[in-house]
């Protein structure tokens, strides 16, 4: 018996399902290295800062009008929803966009680079 994946994800913004071809989610936990002056010459330690997801995804741009404000999302809850059956959604809550640039690729679309941040991580 195989093991089924999870080959899928569909991405809402608040409640607009948004058509997205890459997104990547990392955990910055805030943790910073101590760097002291001692004889060993090496980290002697750290510090436990902020920590932050950071989300970068990119987003097709759609001809019929309905295209997100990339720039002017703030406090928004992101989720990415498995297409398997049983996957749990997972949800990132006060998402604010901190970057927004378009491109265009070889395959001849069009399409939106987002870069911001989230404050916290629910598994639904």
């Amino acid at each position: 018996m195989s093991t089924e994946y999870i080959g899928s994800v569909t991405l809402y913004v608040g409640a607009a399902e948004v058509e997205v071809t890459k997104i990547d989610v990392k955990n910055n936990t805030g943790k910073k290295p101590v760097k002291t002056m001692n004889r060993t010459r090496r980290t002697k330690g750290f510090t436990r800062g902020v920590g932050q997801y950071d989300i970068t995804f990119t987003a097709v741009v759609p001809t019929d009008g309905t295209a997100v404000d990339w720039d002017a999302i703030e406090d928004a809850k992101i989720s990415l929803v498995p297409d398997v059956a049983g996957a749990r959604p997972t949800s990132y809550l006060g998402f604010c966009a901190t970057e927004a640039g378009e491109s265009y690729t070889v395959d001849n679309e069009m399409v939106v680079d987002v870069t911001g941040f989230a404050v916290r991580k629910v598994v639904e």
